[in-house]
């Protein structure tokens, strides 16, 4: 009997440890577990659209350095106008941020340092914006490539930018001479391409003064537009003598081009463009005859 007593009392302990035992494996269970990602996780690696995870580059999971991508990465800049590539790093820290040029895998600049010996290229820093750019002085056509923003981490991290150098084109439709009739209608058209945004101002001018549209004789009129390709007309009515001349169309951020227009009065083109020649063959022949003149009485003959 008492044998039966100390085997219920084992028992009975036994269950009390198996409850114990089953309610802390259901506390482990409900527990949540938090998990903490590998330092840099969402770092960005070497350049590379389909590998840029946006979200994840704006919307990082831990405090390491990241490139803020809202800014473009094509540039775009004129001949011989100061450029600027935007690299904006996020969490730098105690990292350095470089600039190097593809073409040659050229290192151009250290932090706020110029490493290549072309002081064309400056580091600028705005610590306010977290920006870091390259400036380039005086750019030519030869400068147009990939740059890279490479961050100093390990391994290091960069973004690339596509610099367009570019040297805008003005032409006038029909130069460098234009004919026509007096009484007809001139229309002079100036075309402005590769520009990175429409000029500001296009002007006219008519034998280096700056064309009047409300001045007395009338008939005079310009328009312009603007677009990628930037057009300018200037319309002259009722064409006469005097409207003929040297006409300038000038852009204020390309260069000029100039038209000679000739208003004829029933003359033909053909005509005009003869009596230019034998008034040239005139001016050499009489240069000629002088220069003989020189030559004999400098040198006699005896």
């Amino acid at each position: 009997m008492r044998t039966m007593k100390q085997i219920a009392v084992v028992m009975i302990l036994l269950n009390i440890s198996y409850g114990q035992f089953s309610r802390s494996q259901l506390v482990d269970i409900d527990e949540p577990h938090t998990y903490t990602p590998p330092r840099h996780y969402f770092q960005t690696s070497s350049f590379d659209e389909a590998e840029l995870d946006d979200d994840a580059a704006k919307n990082p999971l831990d405090r390491g350095p990241y490139f803020d991508i809202s800014a473009s990465r094509n540039v775009t800049a004129l001949v011989g106008n100061t450029a600027y590539l935007n690299c904006r790093v996020r969490n730098l820290g105690n990292r350095t941020v470089s600039w190097i040029r593809h073409r040659d895998l050229h290192l151009l600049t250290v932090g706020k340092a110029t490493y290549t010996s072309d002081q064309r290229y400056q580091s600028v820093h705005n610590p306010q914006l977290d920006d870091w750019s390259l400036k380039v002085l005086y750019p030519q056509q030869r400068d147009s490539g990939v740059y890279e923003c490479q961050i100093s981490t390990t391994p290091p991290v960069g973004y690339s930018m596509m610099l367009s150098v570019v040297e805008p084109i003005t032409t006038i439709i029909g130069g460098p001479d234009l004919y026509i009739d007096t009484g007809s209608t001139v229309n002079l058209t100036c075309i402005v391409r590769h520009l990175p945004e429409p000029p500001p101002l296009i002007q006219w001018t008519h034998n280096g003064e700056e064309i009047n549209y409300d001045s007395p004789r009338g008939g005079v009129s310009v328009i312009t537009e603007k677009g990628d390709i930037t057009t300018s007309y200037l319309l002259i009515q009722r064409a006469r003598s005097t409207d003929s001349g040297k006409y300038t169309c000038l852009p204020s951020t390309a260069n000029p081009m100039t038209v000679h227009v000739h208003v004829l009065n029933g003359e033909h083109p053909a005509a005009i463009q003869g009596s230019k020649g034998l008034r040239s063959s005139a001016v050499v022949t009489f240069v000629l005859l002088v220069l003989a003149l020189v030559a004999v009485r400098t040198f006699p003959v005896r």
